[in-house]
Parts: C-alpha cells; sequence; structure tokens
C-alpha cells in the first residue's frame, strides 16, 4: 500500500494525494460478476428527495460480492486483486476447485496465488473465514457476520479491523474498529486479517470537480443559511451558529442518538469512544 504525492502542476494538482495502487494486479473486472447499478439521486420510489446532495457522478457496475463465504471446505486460489468502484477497500477474484469464480473482500497480505478457504477446520491464515470459535484469542480479524448466515457486515471498508479478546460459552467478545467492545455470537463467521487499502485515509481530493465524479452534489453550510432554513443559520454578521445540530434540530458533537431501550443493547459491553 502507498499514496502519490502529484507536482503542483495545475490548481488541482497541488495539494493532491493519490492512491498508489501497487496492490492492484488488473483492471478488467470479471463480466459474470457485474451487475447494473442505477443512480436514485437521493430520491425515494415516489421522486421526493429524501436524502441531498446526491447525485451526478460516473456510471458505475456493481461487483457482486461473496460476503457470506458459504462455499465451506473448498479451496479457492486468488486470481486477482481489483478495484471497486463501490467501497473503499479493494476486492479479490478468487477461483474455487471446481471453477466457480467469486468476489470477496481483500484482506491487507492477500496475494495472488494464494490458497484461501471458508469453514470450520480453515487455518487461521489470513483470507480465510472461520466461525469465531475456531479463531485464537487476539487474532485480527473482519468482514465479520451479527447472525449466523447473514453475511458479513462489520468491518469491511478500508483498513478497519477487529480484535478477537474472550470467549465464553455460546459469545465471543469482540472490540470492533469504533472502540466498541461487544459480545456475538460463537458460531458467525469472520475473516482472518485487516481490510486492504489501509492508506485510504491518506487520499486528498485536490479539488471540488472530484467530489462530483463521486456522486457528491456542493453542501450549503448552515451558518450562511437563514433562521427558516436551519437552527444555526440567521444572524447579524458572522454569527458563529450557536451549538452545532441538525437541519431538524438533533445536537451534533457528543449527542447520543442510540435507542436506551434498543434490545441489543445488553450485548455491548463497553461502548464506542465519544
Amino acid at each position: 500500500m502507498s499514496v502519490r504525492k502529484l507536482k503542483p502542476i495545475t490548481p488541482g494538482q497541488r495539494f493532491k494525494i493519490v492512491n498508489g495502487f501497487d496492490a492492484i494486479t488488473t483492471d478488467k473486472p470479471e463480466k459474470s460478476l457485474l451487475a447494473p447499478l442505477k443512480k436514485s439521486g437521493g430520491r425515494n420510489s415516489k421522486g421526493k428527495m429524501t436524502m441531498r446532495h446526491r447525485g451526478g457522478g460516473h456510471k458505475r457496475r456493481y461487483r457482486v460480492i461473496d460476503f457470506k463465504r458459504d462455499k465451506q471446505g473448498v479451496a479457492a486460489e486468488v486470481k486477482s486483486i481489483q478495484y471497486d468502484p463501490n467501497r473503499s477497500a479493494f476486492i479479490a477474484l478468487v477461483e474455487y476447485t471446481d471453477g466457480e469464480k467469486r468476489y470477496v473482500i481483500a484482506q491487507n497480505g492477500l496475494e495472488v496465488g494464494q490458497q484461501v478457504t471458508a469453514g470450520s477446520g480453515s487455518a487461521p491464515e489470513i483470507g480465510n473465514a472461520l466461525p469465531l470459535s475456531d479463531i485464537p484469542l487476539g487474532t485480527i480479524i473482519s468482514c465479520i457476520e451479527l447472525r449466523p448466515g447473514q453475511g458479513a457486515v462489520m468491518a469491511r471498508s478500508a483498513g478497519t479491523f477487529a480484535q478477537l479478546m474472550a470467549r465464553d460459552g455460546k459469545f465471543v467478545t469482540i472490540k470492533l474498529p469504533s472502540g466498541e467492545t461487544r459480545l456475538i455470537l460463537a458460531n458467525c463467521l469472520a475473516t482472518i486479517g485487516a481490510v486492504s487499502n489501509s492508506d485510504h485515509q491518506l487520499i486528498v481530493s485536490g479539488k471540488a470537480g472530484r467530489s462530483r465524479w463521486l456522486g457528491r452534489r456542493p453542501r450549503t453550510r448552515p451558518v450562511a443559511m437563514n433562521p427558516v432554513d436551519h437552527p444555526m443559520g440567521g444572524g447579524e454578521g458572522r454569527a458563529s451558529g450557536g451549538h452545532p445540530r441538525s437541519r431538524n434540530g438533533i445536537p451534533a458533537k457528543g449527542f447520543r442518538t442510540r435507542s436506551r431501550t434498543k434490545n441489543t443493547n445488553r450485548y455491548i459491553i463497553e461502548r464506542r469512544k465519544k
């Protein structure tokens, strides 16, 4: 993993830092695993804008990712590491011994030619998916299920990882990327290793146009609005805006929005850091 700082030959390149893509081995996706991806522009089924600042952007095709890793006990060879425009992490194309090809989230250190497996009895090596009951304590893991057979839902973005802390009965204790410590059923699957593209957080766009390529439209600062438009708007001159809050009045920067009566609160041992 590496990043490149460009020479400032144009204003847009002066502060631009781009991914080196040295982990990528091919720029041609597997056609059989591509699906169309329709843009909504932030509108719901009635055409009403329910999410602001969305629209435009480059056309994309969805890469069908195997989050469930349900082909267990069959070895697969890593054929290539590829870029995915729909996520921050890189993806790996794997081919099973019976000829079937699938995309999986690539872990740091995963290389072309490497063998990966899934299921109970697999070795705790990078790229292998195992039940949490089979993984040694202290291991760095990612792509974690929350319910058995659901598919990976946690620690899937670039550079993220969790750590297996303890095991007690049918539950294991996991320390998540947010800092939260919680219980998860021991028969849930997780993949060994941290997610690839850990340098993603170092990337600097360099210009506003690059946000437009990604489908992000301009955002007006709340303090520049009128009181009718936002709780932080209005005031004489350049008013600071008061306490930071959202458009519908919910405080930001430290205000807890999680329900106190949520059923899964009992599985959380330690809340995430503020």
